[in-house]
């Protein structure tokens, strides 16, 4: 089975998980990801997404996206532009952006279709990565937005060991099809030439495009 992250297929077992699905690991860069053959419909897959009840009056909510907004909010300086990706919907992390003075666009690919304006100096990535049925692709194309230097802040909880990710709740909702390791993080920023600059212990990571990178 070949992995959608590093498309390799030499390193990939099956491994246990909380559902029916058929889950395998990849040796090589630490995603688990979930049998192509048992993801949702696209239009399963936005009916779920409609069932969320997501509204920047939720105060939970926006408690929640703050965990990634306020840490990235400390290396931005002014007039910067940002794009949240994977918005959903209803966006509200770009509101909560807005409201701290960081311009910010709207995508995704089920409910907005906006023109955008790269290159953009932050890019948000809240609750979407899990999402990803071809991640290696998302990530090169999230990469066709941000400038050399500018940062993307993504949220997703992590995977820690086999034993727990075989009852993990997170890995039981349907539309959650990769799942990804602190040493997955490490691959990414190998990968695609990104540093890492924060991370808390469970599920926001913030990388650095380096200049280097499409300079």
């Amino acid at each position: 089975m070949e992995c959608p992250l590093c498309l390799r297929s030499d390193q990939t077992n099956d491994v246990p998980g909380p559902d029916a699905r058929r889950y395998y690991l990849c040796g090589n860069c630490a995603l688990i990801f979930v049998d192509p053959a048992q993801r949702l419909s696209p239009a399963e897959e936005r009916a779920r997404y409609m069932l969320h009840q997501n509204s920047p009056q939720d105060r939970g909510y926006v408690s929640f996206l703050n965990q990634l907004l306020q840490p990235l909010l400390s290396y931005l300086g002014d007039d910067v532009r940002g794009l949240d990706y994977g918005c959903g919907p209803v966006p509200v992390l770009s509101r909560l952006a807005q409201e701290q003075g960081v311009a910010c666009d709207d995508y995704d690919p089920f409910f907005v279709d906006s023109t955008l304006h790269p290159p953009y100096d932050v890019v948000f990535a809240s609750e979407c990565f899990e999402h990803f049925h071809r991640p290696a692709e998302e990530m090169a194309h999230i990469l066709t937005l941000l400038k050399p230097g500018g940062l993307l802040g993504i949220m997703t909880e992590r995977w820690t060991t086999l034993a727990a990710f075989a009852v993990w709740y997170y890995a039981q909702d349907p539309t959650h099809v990769v799942f990804y390791h602190a040493d997955t993080f490490d691959f990414l920023c190998n990968r695609f030439g990104l540093t890492p600059v924060w991370r808390d212990e469970k599920r926001v990571v913030v990388l650095r495009r380096n200049v280097d990178e499409g300079a």
